[in-house]
């Protein structure tokens, strides 16, 4: 050996997948993603009504999430029911049709964490999705976006406010990097999102006291920042128990704001107190205090954690079941896909499809509906940049993610709105003036480099009037009704309303613009099969499949032919050759008449032109010919051979497809093919003129070179596709072929 690397080799290690590291399992160290050897052997004893055992731990053995757990977590008429049932039998029902979502749930109630995560961890990934289409709460998928930038700007928040909520994310979350700021950007994003479409929920994700503030003051209306974590080591950590969040979301709840808790494989691992278990095991265990703790819904799927279960085999597949565990839970589903999961665009979209064919309650925990260099929730796995692509992968699978395309206008209408109103609502308060240059700058602009910076210390002066003088959400209505955006003021009062109804606190909940509550009580999710549960279909099909920048299929082809010069004239019959340098030049049925171009675009007077000049440089004599009978290049070429003095033609469809062929080959078989036609160039075609005149003399010819772009059928197939269609028309059946010449130029 001599020390040499092969390159293909080389070429790999700098690809983008390569700069993350894979692991191997350390179990010892919570470094393995699903059925770890540590974890606990599932079981649950009863003693006199009670729970004296739990997955292996006696009662004096418990920590802090066993006694919840135990005390609040199971359902013990259930449990003895569930322990008879052996773990395969519930994985199948999981994916059995003919089992009801509602019984799987009532199941769940008596099964202990390590029970639940033996059982989802039978299941493969395709399992996994079924399940999870099957257990979602609500009937239809939604999304939820972060708005952030790095300026804390507010007429840009309140611009990306409103095209996401015109784009139909259901939900909005912000977040700060000065955290006296929050208020502010709590306006900004009711504000804006209520521009776009009422009924928007938003939040700030804040230390929890000033959150708590923000939502009594009816400045944010959902949290989702309650984070609990599956051992005891990091509940301390965080100066918590799962009481003290139970606690924190009855404030919420009581007040009218919808919760959401927090959790994710790897947290443990990540804080140094995974207890040697995996990480679908002590997920289990978060989920099961959430749902002890009387929580309707958790975000989860590693969340701030995936590139760490991701750097292990089967990461992808635990976070999918995280997902299923939560669903099968009865717990609504914010199935991360926030945080950025690899810096493989192949990886990241393989780990979306988990959450986004079956569809969750909200595909994303956060897309950035900004470009990703302002989102301060740490980077977006999809953002501003990847909207398109996600549109076309709905479009694609035919299946609603919860994003709806938006025109350019529409979005720069609302965009603008939004910063004219609260450029308004800071001025009614005294606060520090939005300029015109912000309000332009956050309507056309990218990004937050392109607004001017603020005065941020007066600007976080105002943040503190706003919690010193408990300027609420009714406050902010008045501001806004009072300088001409009534409309705008009605949807933040409409907020203001839902809060007290309290509607949306059922399970999985979202709202509509008519101010209807969508949820797992009012729309659940019913699926038992095909053609059940909720299907894209209709008008919300029709929408989500018209993108901006959807064409009609005839507009990819040249219309108008009728007005153009003529490119040949039809001279008659075309009979068969006979001097021998006769090289017939054999074009398709719509050359020069239905068609004038190239797929490449070049005219076809060119492209003769170039032909009839090679052959001439080759020696020989060209004679020009149209093949009627057929559409193939194969044949038009072949059909040219056999009436060649040289028994050697040209075939040449209209889109630029060329060949060279000779009249004792099979039709099928060629001398020379050229089937790259966007990248043949006319001196491609005064090549291919002087190789045909070469072989009609019987010279020694070397193949014309060629040029390869793998792309290219990418790109160019649905305009052959027409091109071939309009050629295809021009056919006439047995038609002999007719004698051509250039028409004169006029």
């Amino acid at each position: 050996m001599s020390g040499q690397r092969s390159r293909r080799f080389t070429s790999r290690e700098g690809r983008e997948l390569r700069r993350e590291p894979l692991i191997a399992p350390e179990p010892e160290l919570g470094l393995v993603a699903l059925n770890g050897p540590g974890d606990p052997e599932p079981g649950l004893e009863l003693a006199d009504g009670r729970i004296v055992a739990i997955d292996g731990r006696a009662e004096d053995e418990w920590d802090v999430i066993d006694h919840f757990i135990a005390r609040h977590g199971l359902d013990l008429d259930v449990a003895a029911e569930a322990a008879g049932i052996e773990d395969v039998e519930l994985a199948r029902r999981l994916v059995d049709v003919d089992v009801p979502r509602e019984e799987l749930v009532r199941l769940s109630r008596g099964l202990t964490p390590a029970r639940l995560a033996r059982v989802v961890g039978l299941l493969d990934p395709v399992e996994l999705m079924f399940a999870l289409k099957k257990l979602r709460a609500r009937r239809r998928p939604a999304n939820q976006a972060h708005v952030t930038n790095l300026k804390e700007n507010p007429a840009l928040l309140a611009a990306d406010a409103a095209e996401a909520a015109a784009r139909g994310f259901a939900e909005l979350e912000t977040t700060v990097g000065v955290s006296r700021y929050a208020p502010l950007n709590a306006m900004a994003l009711l504000v804006g999102s209520q521009t776009g479409r009422s009924g928007v929920m938003t939040q700030c994700a804040i230390e929890e006291r000033r959150s708590l503030a923000l939502a009594i003051q009816g400045l944010t209306t959902y949290a989702e920042t309650l984070s609990v974590y599956g051992t005891e080591p990091v509940f301390v950590d965080g100066d918590d128990t799962p009481w003290s969040k139970a606690f924190l979301a009855s404030a919420y709840a009581s007040r009218g704001v919808k919760v959401r808790f927090t959790s994710g494989g790897g947290s443990e691992a990540l804080m140094g107190h995974a207890q040697g278990c995996s990480m679908l095991y002590l997920e289990a265990r978060c989920l099961a205090t959430i749902r002890a703790a009387g929580s309707q819904g958790v975000q989860n799927g590693s969340i701030s954690c995936v590139a760490l279960v991701l750097s292990l085999p089967g990461g992808t597949r635990a976070i999918l079941a995280e997902n299923v565990l939560a669903a099968w839970l009865d717990l609504e589903v914010a199935s991360g896909n926030d945080a950025i999961a690899s810096h493989s665009p192949t990886r990241r979209a393989a780990k979306l499809m988990g959450q986004f064919l079956p569809g969750t309650d909200f595909v994303t925990s956060g897309y950035s509906i900004m470009p990703r260099e302002d989102n301060m929730f740490g980077g977006g796995n999809y953002d501003a940049d990847d909207i398109d692509e996600w549109l076309t992968l709905q479009r694609d699978w035919g299946v609603d993610a919860g994003i709806e395309p938006l025109a350019e206008g529409e979005a720069v209408r609302v965009r603008e709105r939004a910063a004219r109103a609260i450029q308004a609502v800071f001025a009614r308060f005294g606060f520090p003036p939005i300029s015109d240059e912000e309000v332009e700058a956050a309507t056309y602009g990218r990004d937050s480099s392109e607004l001017p910076d603020r005065d941020r210390a007066a600007d976080v002066t105002a943040a503190d009037r706003v919690l010193a003088e408990e300027i609420s959400g009714l406050d902010l209505a008045r501001a806004l009704d009072g300088s001409g955006f009534g409309d705008i003021a009605e949807a933040v009062l409409g907020i203001q309303r839902q809060r007290i109804a309290a509607d949306y606190l059922q399970t999985s909940a979202v709202i509509d613009p008519d101010g209807a509550v969508e949820s797992a009580v009012s729309d659940p999710n019913r699926y038992t099969g095909p053609g059940t549960g909720y299907r894209l279909e209709g008008e919300r099909r029709a929408r989500l499949e018209a993108l901006p920048h959807v064409l009609r299929a005839r507009d990819l082809v040249e219309n108008g032919a009728a007005e153009r010069p003529p490119v040949v004239v039809e001279l008659g019959e075309a009979l068969p050759g006979v001097a021998p340098d006769d090289v017939v030049i054999a074009v398709g049925p719509a050359f020069g008449t239905a068609l004038h171009e190239t797929i490449g675009g070049l005219s076809h007077r060119a492209v003769l032109e170039a032909l009839l000049e090679g052959v001439r440089a080759g020696g020989a004599e060209p004679r020009l010919v149209r093949v009627r009978r057929v559409s193939d290049v194969a044949f038009v070429g072949h059909d040219g051979a056999r009436i060649s003095g040289s028994g050697v033609a040209v075939g040449l469809q209209s889109k630029g497809t060329a060949l060279i062929h000779r009249a004792d080959l099979q039709p099928l078989d060629n001398l020379e093919l050229f089937g790259m036609a966007p990248l043949l160039t006319l001196d491609s075609y005064r090549a291919i003129g002087q190789n045909a005149a070469g072989y009609a003399l019987g010279n020694r010819v070397g193949p014309v070179p060629t040029r390869l772009d793998n792309f290219a059928r990418a790109k160019s197939i649905v305009r052959t596709t027409l091109l071939h269609a309009r050629e295809t028309e021009a056919i006439v059946r047995a038609a002999p072929p007719l004698e051509l010449a250039l028409a004169p130029l006029t």
